[in-house]
């Protein structure tokens, strides 16, 4: 159910899709608030709260918990982690502690950004942690749970993904002929479904794929 006056916490705000999403949100009027918890500091701004924390050391009766939804863009790659351990623990781990910590502080709608493919059962242990965690955040039990499914994103990263750069390339040259799912998609047209689906608040749980991002 739409309303005015949302409290969101964003989880990533300083990724790829995260930037936009803070941008987005901070110019939307239907956001009172967007409380993003990053590493370092980000610019100020009157709506904005920025609680600079470790987030792999986050208190459970934090006030920031208590907001109306969360948008979570957060994740990593093995070879950045270190580890698939490491990978896992942010990619699934963090993800779910945030989800359960913000619901049980009172927070209806969650956002997430995932991946096409995502599948529990899949080989590939990257989409099989996607899958994971969207099956885990299904079972919170969430009013409003709206994920996304982007295939190769866009836009310029902090770090280099040389096999992501690689596929961009390749992306580039071939989307014109490439049905919509597998052509690159968009940062800022991930951001706006991902405000968009917070902002609406719709019931129940809605996926939505890389056709719809590019």
């Amino acid at each position: 159910m739409a309303k005015e006056n949302l409290r969101v916490l964003l989880i990533g705000a300083t990724g790829v899709v995260g930037r936009h999403v803070l941008d987005i949100a901070l110019a939307d009027t239907r956001f009172a608030k967007v409380i993003a918890l990053t590493r370092r500091p980000l610019p100020a701004h009157p709506k904005l709260i920025n609680p600079v924390v470790d987030l792999n050391d986050l208190p459970a009766g934090a006030e920031w918990f208590s907001v109306d939804g969360v948008i979570s863009t957060l994740g990593t790659t093995q070879r950045i982690a270190g580890s698939p351990e490491a990978f896992r623990a942010v990619d699934y781990g963090l993800n779910l502690a945030i989800a359960k910590k913000a619901h049980d502080s009172g927070a209806t709608r969650f956002a997430l950004t995932s991946s096409l493919g995502a599948d529990p059962s899949s080989r590939s242990y990257y989409l099989r942690t996607k899958g994971e965690i969207e099956r885990d955040l299904e079972r919170i039990g969430y009013e409003s749970l709206t994920i996304l499914r982007p295939g190769l994103l866009g836009g310029t990263r902090s770090e280099r993904r040389l096999s992501e750069d690689l596929g961009k390339t390749a992306l580039g040259l071939l989307g014109p002929i490439l049905p919509a799912r597998w052509r690159i998609s968009r940062p800022e047209r991930v951001a706006e479904e991902l405000v968009g689906a917070i902002a609406k608040g719709a019931s129940g749980g809605h996926i939505i794929d890389s056709g719809r991002l590019a």
